[in-house]
């Protein structure tokens, strides 16, 4: 978002920060809640409010492990990897878990189910269960289609759930005991000596001794350094009318991740993915409009997985996730101002990755 001249002139008005996020999504307000156990004095500002990007424009699946099939992250990133990775997103799963139960936050831990649309898919998850198994971590190959709805195979992950992503950054905000100034978009950020960071916002000029960047997505639009880095990329939903009763008793996840599918906590079916085929128009961009393509293709996904169901589509929507190149998280420091640091690039998985790195 830009900031024009008649909104903000360079004169705004001085505010001193110890620590200042930038992003009061998941991944900002986790990191607000641990700089302030370090003594920290924390504010997060924010272009919109809490949680109203991508943290609660997903499915809310709390899913374990990365954007990719255990086995391919052990190829692609080597075996030591992948089980850091693993362990890092149990270790978010076990902070969401303490806030979701300290404010009670919507969380259904019905585990999940990777599924197989073809037999390609089916061989790919039977290595991946075999991987994971090898590693000791709770899961079952399941040989055939558990739901009876056109799928091959699946891996259960029993420890995984769909949680309220909304309600659960709402929590985080509130464990850390952050100050918040929200509608206040960032547009410049400059470190003038070893000491400062200057934030310039629609608002305020802060003055910060620390500033960390939880902007995702938004980041290339922040500082050069991320272009190239991170991809805005576009993700749709829609959800149906309540149903009589439930017709998944599991979070789905298919077609290697571009398909997922759960039951709300008011009995609706959520449908999202279907960017598979409409890459060129759903990658870089951070227009959260839905489109037609994508629409009509969870409206045959629908159709076709689900007959049994004929209750309307009552809501769709569309957020904006930030993929980095490797499908890993990108933390650093900006290599010219080192006293900005940065946690972006959760590539659709903040909910797996978000409170560890944080």
């Amino acid at each position: 978002m830009t900031v024009s001249i008649w909104q903000a002139d360079d004169k705004q008005s001085v505010y001193e920060v110890d620590f200042l996020i930038v992003g009061a999504g998941l991944v900002g307000c986790a990191a607000a809640y641990f700089a302030v156990q370090t003594g920290r004095s924390v504010v997060i500002t924010e272009m919109r409010d809490i949680a109203l990007g991508a943290s609660s424009r997903n499915a809310g699946f709390m899913i374990t492990g990365p954007d990719t099939y255990y086995h391919r992250a052990i190829t692609e990133y080597g075996h030591d990897r992948a089980r850091e990775l693993w362990a890092l997103s149990e270790r978010t799963h076990r902070i969401w878990r303490g806030w979701i139960g300290q404010f009670d936050v919507p969380f259904d831990p019905c585990g999940s189910m990777l599924l197989a649309e073809s037999a390609d898919e089916a061989r790919e998850l039977l290595q991946a269960a075999r991987a994971l198994n090898a590693d000791g971590i709770d899961s079952e190959f399941i040989d055939g289609d558990p739901l009876e709805r056109g799928y091959f195979a699946a891996v259960h992950q029993p420890n995984d759930g769909g949680v309220q992503p909304y309600a659960l950054a709402q929590a985080a905000f509130r464990a850390s005991g952050a100050a918040l100034i929200a509608n206040n978009e960032v547009y410049r950020i400059e470190q003038p000596d070893a000491e400062r960071v200057h934030v310039y916002t629609r608002q305020y000029r802060f003055e910060a001794r620390h500033v960390l960047l939880c902007t995702n997505a938004y980041s290339p639009a922040l500082h050069p350094y991320f272009a190239g880095k991170i991809i805005p990329t576009r993700a749709q939903c829609l959800v149906t009318a309540p149903l009589s009763e439930s017709v998944m008793p599991t979070c789905g996840y298919s077609d290697y991740g571009y398909m997922y599918y759960r039951m709300t906590f008011d009995n609706r079916l959520l449908i999202g993915g279907g960017r598979k085929d409409y890459k060129a128009l759903e990658n870089d961009t951070t227009d959260d409009r839905i489109t037609d393509p994508v629409q009509r293709y969870l409206d045959a996904y629908l159709r076709d997985k689900f007959p049994d169901v004929t209750a309307p589509v009552e809501r769709r929507w569309a957020g904006i996730m930030g993929f980095s190149v490797d499908g890993l998280p990108l933390v650093g420091t900006l290599p010219d101002m080192p006293r900005v640091g940065f946690a972006v690039g959760f590539h659709g998985h903040g909910l797996a990755f978000g409170a560890g790195v944080a």
